[in-house]
């Protein structure tokens, strides 16, 4: 039951849009408007992903390779 928890804890954390943006950012999206602001937050978005993606695959690796069976 604890794994369930922790997984589901993880997918969730991951489903939420982060808006958190620098400031130079920010006034930047709220000059272009709507709609180029939204592409701009899922462009940051992207370019954050892969570097966490490849973070969580060395960790999973690193935590199943050394867990205790």
């Amino acid at each position: 039951m604890k794994k369930t928890a922790q997984i589901l804890a993880i997918i969730l954390c991951f489903s939420v849009q982060a808006m958190a943006q620098c400031s130079l950012c920010t006034k930047t999206a709220q000059q272009l408007g709507e709609g180029p602001a939204k592409g701009l937050n899922n462009g940051i978005l992207m370019l954050a992903a892969t570097p966490l993606i490849i973070i969580a695959i060395l960790g999973f690796r690193y935590w199943r390779n050394n867990r205790t069976a």
